[in-house]
Formats: C-alpha cells, sequence, structure tokens
C-alpha cells in the first residue's frame, strides 16, 4: 500500500498543475512495478505558510514522501525512490526552468505489525 504526499508551498499552484503532477506520479509508480496499482494513493498538501532560503516569496517547494509496507530489497526501494524523483523532475523541468523551486523525495517502510489495513477497492476494480 504505497502512499505517495506531496507537501508544496502555495505558490506552486501557480507555477503548475498539482493535480497533474499527483496523476503523473500515480502512473509513473505504477511503471516502477514496485507498487500495486490498486493500492496506490497519491495525494497533496498546500502550505499557506512558508518561510523558505532567505525569505523571498519567488521561491518554492514540492516535497514528495513515498511510505510503502516494508519488505522490499534496499535496490528496489533505490530504483523506485529515483524513479519517482525522475518523474517529478521532468513534469517540473519548464516550472524549474524559469522559477526558483526546491524538489525532495524521500521514501520511507511502513511496519506492518504496527498499520493494520483493510479497503474493497481491489473489489471495485473494472479489471479485475
Amino acid at each position: 500500500m504505497p502512499h505517495i504526499s506531496l507537501e508544496y508551498s502555495a505558490n506552486m499552484e501557480d507555477r503548475t498543475d498539482v493535480a497533474a503532477l499527483c496523476d503523473h506520479l500515480r502512473r509513473a509508480g505504477i511503471e516502477t512495478g514496485t507498487f500495486p496499482m490498486p493500492g496506490i494513493r497519491v495525494r497533496a498538501f498546500r502550505a499557506d505558510h512558508v518561510s523558505i532560503a532567505d525569505g523571498q516569496d519567488k521561491h518554492g517547494f514540492i516535497d514528495i514522501s513515498i511510505r510503502l509496507r516494508a519488505g522490499r530489497p534496499d535496490e528496489v526501494k533505490k530504483a523506485t525512490t529515483q524513479a519517482i524523483f525522475v518523474a517529478a523532475q521532468s513534469f517540473l523541468e519548464p516550472a524549474m526552468a524559469i522559477h526558483s523551486i526546491a524538489l525532495s523525495v524521500e521514501m520511507r517502510d511502513i511496519d506492518p505489525d504496527l498499520s493494520p489495513k483493510c479497503g474493497t477497492i481491489r473489489d471495485h476494480l473494472e479489471d479485475k
């Protein structure tokens, strides 16, 4: 059950399509083969109050956090993190070419013993 969360400065909404970025990352996550498609969740949270670098409003950021159930080898996690980073970077390339933007990605394991799950998404997928 991979969760991809984006936290971003409010000024990023004027620089890129955040909803389209979420969908782009969802598709990139599926393409890695690391994440089961029914479990992927991508969401974005806008930070209205930020202070970045020298404090000027021209700076922006997108911080991507990936949480997934423990158990994958480190090489797989590293390759997947890099694939998500490259996908985000390529999507944001036009905005980064003209704006001051910091982009970061971090992956963390979810301890399955401390994270019970249930859901019916798989029951409702059209391509069962």
